[in-house]
């Protein structure tokens, strides 16, 4: 079955103001009618939540969020005040930006909504479809001129490359792998998915309260997955330092348990590697050495780019100021690396 658009709502309320010096975003809800998901399960309605910055008139950027992010999180000083403003690499005066959340993210439609765990196991493909249908479908947008993500945006953006080849000029897949999930990184997302389902109140997904493992699963995992060692051992020197970083962790705001569970288990069977040959758009892969969940010294990532005509990898070098997996975050340690490519 074709999937269809159905409606569309262009909200006139505006985001709040970043205080960047860029404009303010305006949020978007796109309603995709009878969405069929990769195991055959369709639902009537799935609603795509956006922000999108600048005139709609001019080439298209999309910027995609990592895992239990939203479109909001990518709106940081770090990153969109490093890319977005006049002169900086993704000008938003320049370029149209649009910041989907994903699917089961933010705004857009998730088991949290109503069906808990009866709402569809939906993967990397059905998130990167559901984006593709916002992007052709309500926003009338039939070129790309670059896809970026981080981490499962990363990811996704490597699905792009593959599904749509020819759809963007140029890609931009940062803290992530052209290869598939494995080892340790899916190892400890997999113990991070059985923590909270083998919490007696989680109650298979019925709960009454958020389960309780819930936030310490998180702060394991965040801490175990990203940070880096140089950086970590910059923050925490001290087991007293250690102990604050580890409650602040404990303290951070988590999304609902059902929701969390399907975000990670949506990684399972990513893996673009059998497609890399499609891809035409040029590539700018952005790792960093101390990327717990995507280790350099596997050698995956430099070998799978070999597979495409135009691609390189910029390696984030590992310091005190840098911070693992979330090194990318921050803009500062590749903005002029991006501008480069895409001036090219």
């Amino acid at each position: 079955m074709r999937l269809v658009l159905g409606l569309l709502v262009l909200m006139t309320i505006s985001a709040p103001a970043t205080g960047a010096d860029y404009p303010a975003p305006t949020e978007k809800d796109v309603i995709l009618k009878d969405f069929r998901f990769h195991t055959g399960e369709t639902l009537p309605e799935v609603r795509i939540h956006a922000l999108t910055i600048g005139n709609p008139a001019n080439p298209a950027v999309l910027v995609l969020h990592g895992t239990t992010g939203s479109a909001a999180t990518m709106l940081t000083p770090m990153f969109a005040g490093e890319l977005f403003g006049p002169g900086q690499p993704l000008d938003a005066a320049k370029y149209f930006i649009v910041l989907p959340d994903g699917l089961g993210v933010g705004g857009s439609s998730k088991p949290s909504n109503r069906l808990r765990t009866k709402f569809p196991a939906y993967d990397y493909s059905d998130c990167v479809l559901a984006q593709y249908l916002l992007l052709t479908e309500a926003l009338h947008i039939e070129h790309l001129r670059l896809v970026i993500g981080a981490s499962m945006g990363g990811m996704h953006t490597w699905l792009w490359g593959v599904t749509y080849p020819g759809f963007a000029d140029k890609i931009v897949p940062m803290a992530s792998q052209p290869t598939a999930m494995a080892a340790r990184n899916w190892a400890l997302r997999r113990l991070l998915i059985e923590t909270i389902r083998r919490d007696p109140s989680y109650m298979n997904g019925d709960y009454v309260a958020q389960p309780q493992s819930l936030s310490v699963a998180n702060a394991f995992y965040s801490l175990a997955t990203s940070g880096g060692n140089l950086g970590l051992q910059a923050q925490a020197p001290t087991s007293a330092k250690a102990n604050a970083l580890v409650a602040q962790r404990l303290e951070a705001p988590v999304i609902d348990a059902n929701d969390y569970i399907y975000q990670w288990a949506a990684s399972e069977d990513y893996d673009p590697s059998a497609g890399l040959t499609k891809i035409t758009a040029s590539v700018l892969a952005i790792n960093s050495a101390d990327d717990e969940r995507n280790p350099p010294e596997t050698g995956l990532t430099e070998q799978a780019l070999k597979r495409i005509p135009n691609a390189r990898l910029y390696l984030i070098p590992a310091s005190p100021e840098t911070r693992g997996h979330a090194t990318v975050g921050d803009a500062r340690f590749y903005s002029a690396e991006l501008a480069k490519f895409m001036a090219e």
